[in-house]
């Protein structure tokens, strides 16, 4: 493994394993309108969700790695403190990309980028109407990180109002996430598709699982069973009883007329198989016949 101290490396390379590594990362298309309102679109990457009462989002353009100038965006927010924030999916995910261009000051990138600019209910700055989730916001604090290149300015955005397209919706109301078609950044040119790698995962049981602790020790050394796998197992609450283990053989005797008598190396791999299903329960009574 290579180690490195930060004060050790160019600014850019420090940047680049930073952002190769911390991914994928949401994407903040910010939408900004200077004291004269001239609008400006540009995305960040520095950006998450940290508060949900009160509803805070926070993104930060960094200070230029390569003269140490600050983006029109943290310019026009500490003139007019207001942004909306524009979720960023597939469709759009190229003029997104194309409205990232360092256009002169006063140059409208929605025009650049072929994108429409919307009204917004309660703040100045338009929305972008292609995208399926907007956010209005009201700009609560500029923390700034530093004076060199590189550093960010933390813009911390209190949400007042926010818009979800309809076809985006569950019947219940719910962001569908597929629908959503989500766009993540990652390092150099590469980007992610959250439709394209979506896969679930229970929540830990609230009464608390076993743990991998608990578990028996040829289960938790095994050879077979990845730490994936020993997640999943350790997620439940209590193992299953031997009178639940010995009518599961009974009902699935054909399949496995002799898993009493297999290796631990066998059942485990019959039990991996079902666990890429999802199915805890059964790799259990597999574990433990």
């Amino acid at each position: 493994m290579v180690s490195y101290l930060p004060k050790d490396l160019s600014t850019g390379k420090l940047h680049g394993h930073l952002l190769s590594a911390v991914a994928p990362r949401p994407i903040a298309f910010a939408s900004t309108i200077d004291k004269a309102g001239n609008p400006n679109l540009s995305p960040f990457s520095y950006f998450n969700v940290f508060s949900t009462n009160p509803p805070i989002l926070i993104f930060s353009p960094a200070r230029r790695v390569t003269n140490n100038t600050t983006k029109h965006t943290l310019e026009n927010v500490e003139e007019v403190p207001e942004v909306v924030i524009n979720i960023v999916n597939y469709d759009m995910v190229q003029q997104m990309s194309l409205s990232s261009t360092e256009y002169p000051k006063g140059v409208n990138e929605f025009e650049k980028a072929g994108l429409s600019m919307l009204e917004s209910d309660l703040v100045k700055p338009f929305r972008v109407a292609e995208s399926p989730v907007q956010f209005e916001c009201k700009v609560n604090d500029i923390i700034k990180l530093g004076t060199e290149g590189g550093a960010g300015n933390l813009i911390l955005c209190e949400i007042v109002k926010f818009h979800i397209a309809d076809e985006i919706l569950t019947k219940e109301g719910i962001i569908d996430q597929v629908k959503l078609d989500p766009v993540a950044r990652a390092g150099g040119n590469y980007y992610s598709r959250a439709k394209a790698g979506f896969f679930e995962i229970p929540k830990p049981l609230r009464t608390l699982g076993i743990g991998v602790d608990a578990m028996p020790d040829h289960v938790k050394n095994s050879m077979i069973l990845t730490g994936n796998d020993l997640g999943m197992l350790a997620n439940i609450e209590a193992l299953p009883s031997k009178k639940d283990v010995d009518e599961f053989i009974a009902e699935t005797g054909e399949r496995y007329p002799d898993i009493k008598s297999v290796s631990h190396r066998k059942k485990h791999k019959i039990a991996s198989n079902y666990l890429s299903y999802g199915d805890v329960d059964s790799a259990w009574k597999i574990l433990l016949s």
